[in-house]
């Protein structure tokens, strides 16, 4: 299972937002990481532009290179705005899914909660994080201690995150369902992901 593993604050001060959730270090140090990151002027071109808008929806969603491409080719593919396809692809994976619902803490988190096989999906135990879920699909937490135990304290720990309009929660039974594909809108992505589009249709 590839993902990024080096230094996250390092990353967020590069981009000079807080790509994998808010930090007090990303508030204290607002310019570059390294030795010339305070006095950085360098201008960027429009090629380095879209490299860096790329930069940021992959980290934030947490794929490599390759996986964040493949999404890319197969939003081209759909009909309709290639922009949102994209991001909608990137919203109804399973991972981002059982995130949003509270289940874990952080993106990397569900990725890790979903690859041990705490995760069900219409009641079959799914442990594949890239999974796309569709309308009406069911998430829920296995029926084990362990797995539940973990998805109960991480729901009691995300009072201050709201479920999205487009999932529903039942907090009791810990099982989620999507009630809809998310619009551009709800998604209010960290990135231009027009710009993206460019950058890869270059």
């Amino acid at each position: 299972m590839a993902r990024y593993t080096g230094p996250r604050v390092r990353i967020s001060r590069r981009f000079g937002v807080p790509i994998f959730g808010p930090s007090k270090y990303l508030e204290r140090r607002n310019y570059g990481p390294g030795v010339h990151g305070p006095k950085s002027r360098r201008k960027h071109t429009d090629y380095g532009l879209g490299l860096i808008e790329k930069q940021k929806l992959r980290y934030y969603y947490g794929l490599l290179e390759r996986q964040f491409r493949g999404v890319y080719e197969k939003a081209r593919q759909r009909r309709g705005v290639t922009g949102e396809q994209m991001l909608q692809i990137l919203e109804t994976r399973l991972d981002n899914i059982c995130y949003h619902l509270g289940f874990a803490n952080t993106r990397a988190a569900a990725r890790q909660l979903v690859g041990h096989g705490h995760v069900k999906v219409n009641g079959r135990k799914v442990d594949v994080p890239s999974c796309a879920l569709k309308v009406n699909d069911v998430v829920e937490i296995k029926n084990s201690n362990a797995a539940r135990q973990l998805a109960t304290r991480n729901l009691e720990s995300a009072t201050s995150r709201t479920v999205p309009d487009w999932l529903s929660l039942n907090k009791e039974a810990l099982r989620g369902v999507v009630m809809r594909i998310p619009t551009r809108d709800e998604i209010q992505p960290i990135a231009n992901e027009q710009a993206v589009v460019e950058f890869y249709s270059r």
